[in-house]
């Protein structure tokens, strides 16, 4: 008799690590969606007097489509590797800030997921049943085994 398996966690899909690891909770994801939650605290990075500005949710909508990545990298049986946010179109805006205590709900759907690993995704953060943020990011998952220019002295 097997066990039954866990759900994925973030820390099963999401490379980021301690204070730059802003996702609570995977709600779902498959191969065109992700959806998270991040809560509000007054530790987070960021926060300050009570508020977190709203223009972080650009981060948290990202770390959600690291999720979607994640996920897919499972799935293919690949490694999770580290992505690139290349740019955000039309960040729309309903409030100033988030605030301490408040749990987001950040959607991320795939628009376009190209052979050369450049990708847009149409997201959203929720605060309850409120729209609080809007935005279309633009990413780019280097393929497997792509190499980088290493700028390093000497």
């Amino acid at each position: 008799m097997s066990s039954p398996q866990r759900p994925l966690g973030v820390a099963d899909l999401v490379p980021h690590r301690g204070t730059m690891s802003w996702l609570d909770r995977v709600i779902s994801v498959d191969a065109e969606h992700a959806v998270a939650e991040a809560d509000i605290r007054g530790s987070s990075l960021f926060v300050r007097n009570g508020r977190l500005n709203v223009w972080i949710g650009i981060e948290y909508m990202a770390q959600t489509i690291a999720v979607w990545a994640g996920h897919r990298a499972r799935q293919e049986g690949s490694p999770i590797a580290l992505g690139f946010l290349v740019g955000t179109r039309r960040y729309d805006v309903q409030r100033q800030s988030f605030k301490v205590g408040e749990c987001l709900r950040i959607q991320a759907d795939c628009e376009l997921m190209a052979g050369n690993g450049l990708g847009m995704f149409k997201c959203q953060i929720l605060v309850g049943d409120e729209t609080a943020a809007l935005a279309n990011l633009s990413v780019f998952e280097p393929q497997e085994g792509a190499q980088f220019l290493n700028f390093q002295k000497g």
